[in-house]
């Protein structure tokens, strides 16, 4: 059942990677991210070095965000107009952050680096994330309803230069507010090896103030296109993408998106909220309890593999 992954160089159990990148479809599909926030660190956990696992997992990313994506665009939950102002700013921060990896590369530090982004960013969005759903759920068990109530406060950002209408999330804002949390969620994409979803979607709702209904699919849509440039740029600049690695991590995701975009019909915003927020802060506590542990083998601190 071992398959040897030729750029990691390492030999990984094929039916592991597959179920790996199942699970991280049905949660792209039920939560409207990239899934790489998980799977980045999983495959960092199994072995795999983590430059390797930050440029392959963009190429699952993008199969995983376009299955997910074609289930919410059948279901009329994408914002096309919104998708696509993110995405430009997503284009141009995941271009800069490609050139940024590259450095930190050179200078030896991206592992160190990649790993303290997780658990700063991580930590943050989930406690905040978590709180969020928790308030929604007592309000609904003490009112009978979950209803939040207006998601932003209108602020000096919504009233930047070139406003745009966005018929669909009825808003009209500034539509540099967009580029600039695109551009944001690029950089990591870059960085990380994460689609951004776990950032971009609470920046979605409570920054732009998109009704949640649109803001699964719009996510995705944008995720597509960000992640594929990552990849092209990674493959090309850094050699940092197992082909081999991304296809089977590629299959599961997809199969998994479609699961989870169906799953998510079920279940209420506040619900998916918590569950996120839970995932978010558990892979940020193992990562940062990884980076206080003593190591088994004093040997083998960078990719979890003994030279």
């Amino acid at each position: 059942m071992q398959i040897y992954l030729p750029v990691a160089e390492l030999s990984v159990n094929w039916l592991l990677l597959l179920g790996l990148g199942g699970g991280v479809g049905l949660l792209s599909g039920l939560f409207g991210v990239g899934g790489g926030f998980l799977m980045t660190p999983l495959l960092i956990f199994i072995g795999v070095p983590p430059a390797i696992a930050v440029g392959s997992e963009a190429a699952q990313i993008v199969g995983a965000s376009v299955s997910g994506a074609l289930a919410h665009w059948r279901r009329n939950n994408v914002d096309f107009r919104m998708g696509f102002v993110l995405l430009a700013g997503g284009i141009f921060g995941s271009t800069i952050g490609v050139q940024v990896f590259a450095l930190l590369r050179k200078a030896g530090q991206v592992e160190l680096i990649i790993a303290l982004a997780y658990v700063v960013i991580l930590g943050a969005i989930g406690g905040l994330m978590l709180a969020e759903s928790v308030r929604a759920m007592r309000r609904q068990r003490l009112t009978g309803t979950a209803r939040r109530g207006k998601l932003h406060q209108h602020t000096w950002l919504h009233g930047l230069p070139l406003k745009m209408r966005f018929p669909k999330s009825k808003l009209y804002i500034s539509a540099l507010l967009p580029f600039a949390v695109g551009a944001f969620v690029g950089l990591l994409a870059a960085l990380m090896g994460v689609g951004g979803g776990f950032i971009m979607v609470p920046a979605m709702i409570y920054l732009l103030g998109m009704p949640t209904s649109v803001v699964v699919g719009t996510s995705l849509f944008q995720i597509v296109f960000v992640t594929a440039n990552v990849t092209f740029l990674q493959a090309w600049q850094n050699q940092t993408v197992d082909i081999v690695l991304a296809v089977l991590l590629l299959v599961g995701g997809v199969v998994g998106a479609q699961f989870g975009a169906r799953l998510g019909q079920k279940l209420r915003g506040e619900q998916l909220r918590g569950l996120l927020a839970l995932m978010v802060l558990g892979v940020a506590l193992k990562l940062a309890f990884d980076l206080v542990a003593t190591p088994q083998d004093a040997f083998s601190l960078g990719g979890g593999r003994a030279h």
